[in-house]
């Protein structure tokens, strides 16, 4: 499918123009046939009109000076071929080219004035015909066919001469109206392009709303953008605002609860309810940190994100290195130069944190970082050499809570955090095996 307005519409504007100029030649070359048959047609007329003003009737019998007014008549090798016969048809005159010529053609005086045809000898020669029936030579009464004869081979030459004309002619204006058809459609489709450029401008965070400088019919598409974006960023504010209003209205309740189960440890007796206390109130911060951050990393509507990727990596494993310093894991980057991925930093942070915390514990010692560009999107893969994920587990440590280390509810959410960030970014993720020989997530961003 051509996904560009522009050549989609030069394409159907050229076959309009082909389909349009393949109509328009037929009747073209139609058009200059009959014209040219007039031309013909009027030409041999005026040759029997000398044919006729030469003849004369003397004692009933045709006289034909020698010389006739008109040359061509008066060669042996014209072209021009004329003939006279009787009330009967029998042939009383001819010129002289015709002596070279076998013409079997019968005139029939039937009253009908003149007739121009076109005929065909035996020999496949085809001529045009003008005959002409006489009833008074030189003011006496007579009864003669006179007829003027032209080979169709010149009509047939001289069209096909107007036809590679007419080709040349008609490949000429096509291709200029090709290209004026080219020009007024990038001039036309200007508009457009210059909303895209805002609109990539807008998810960039260049800018924060459509001007106004549009066409007429474009001004409704971009008041309702506008509007989409002013009540985007407001009901995004809003929902900050409450999420952090949730928050801190959270930290006290648990601070006294995390009070209370120090003191109840105090206390012999108290100490497996404390414990319990304790363990509930680590579950419900972890579930609060966990709700605050999915709802807070939903990526905008509008806003496509682009973060380089190499310095968060450096600097998540820089600072993994040294919680990790007695394990001395080598990671490995190979990554294209430069390299973005369409994601937030906080979510990228996130994102990567987790993938790679789990990388460093469960590793013996090597981690690997790709990233490919395909022409579905970008694939970044997260690989380690460590003891890998059984086929059958793979499913249940996506789910929140769950880990194979830990066999606790609520210990284990980090790479449930991992699949919504990738889920609210329409990405998806992917648990397989490692050439290296341990677990390879493979996150997979589609173009956008």
């Amino acid at each position: 499918m051509i996904r560009s307005l522009r050549i989609r519409l030069m394409l159907a504007a050229t076959l309009l123009a082909v389909l349009f100029m393949l109509a328009l030649l037929p009747a073209m070359q139609g058009a200059f046939s009959l014209a040219l048959q007039d031309s013909i047609e009027q030409r041999l007329a005026s040759d029997v009109t000398t044919l006729i003003s030469a003849a004369r009737v003397d004692n009933n019998s045709l006289q034909m000076p020698e010389q006739l007014p008109d040359e061509r008549f008066n060669l042996t090798d014209s072209r021009l071929l004329g003939y006279i016969y009787d009330r009967e048809g029998h042939l009383v005159w001819r010129s002289k080219a015709t002596r070279e010529e076998q013409i079997n053609y019968t005139p029939r005086y039937d009253g009908r004035g003149n007739e121009f045809a076109r005929i065909r000898e035996a020999n496949g020669q085809e001529f045009f015909v003008y005959d002409v029936e006489v009833k008074l030579l030189g003011g006496k009464s007579a009864a003669f066919s006179i007829v003027a004869l032209q080979p169709v081979r010149e009509y047939e030459l001289t069209l096909e001469g107007l036809r590679e004309n007419l080709y040349l002619g008609f490949g000429a204006a096509l291709l200029v109206l090709l290209a004026l058809l080219w020009i007024g459609l990038t001039w036309g489709l200007q508009a457009l392009r210059r909303l895209s450029q805002e609109l990539d401008q807008i998810e960039g965070g260049i800018r924060e709303s459509l001007s106004e400088e549009h066409p007429r019919e474009l001004l409704r598409l971009t008041g309702s953008l506008n509007r989409l974006l002013h009540s985007e960023r407001e009901q995004r504010s809003r929902y900050r605002d409450s999420l952090d209003d949730l928050a801190h209205s959270l930290k006290t309740p648990l601070a006294v609860l995390q009070g209370v189960s120090e003191d109840m440890a105090q206390r012999p007796e108290d100490r497996d309810q404390a414990w319990v206390l304790q363990t509930q109130i680590e579950r419900m911060s972890q579930q609060i940190g966990y709700q605050l951050q999915r709802a807070s990393l939903r990526k905008s509507g509008l806003v496509r994100h682009q973060v380089h990727l190499r310095p968060v990596l450096k600097s998540l494993c820089d600072t993994l290195d040294k919680v990790y310093r007695d394990k001395r894991v080598h990671v490995a980057f190979d990554l294209p130069d430069p390299c973005y991925v369409p994601i937030e930093q906080g979510a990228l942070l996130e994102m990567m944190g987790n993938l790679l915390e789990n990388a460093y514990r469960l590793c013996l010692g090597e981690v690997r970082i790709s990233v490919r560009e395909t022409l579905g999107g970008t694939e970044l893969c997260v690989e380690d050499d460590g003891p890998g994920v059984p086929q059958d587990q793979r499913a249940r440590i996506l789910e929140r809570g769950e880990r194979l280390d830990r066999q606790h509810p609520g210990q284990g959410i980090g790479l449930a955090v991992v699949k919504d960030i990738i889920e609210s970014y329409s990405a998806q993720l992917t648990l397989g095996d490692s050439p290296m020989g341990g677990a390879a997530f493979r996150i997979h961003f589609p173009v956008v």
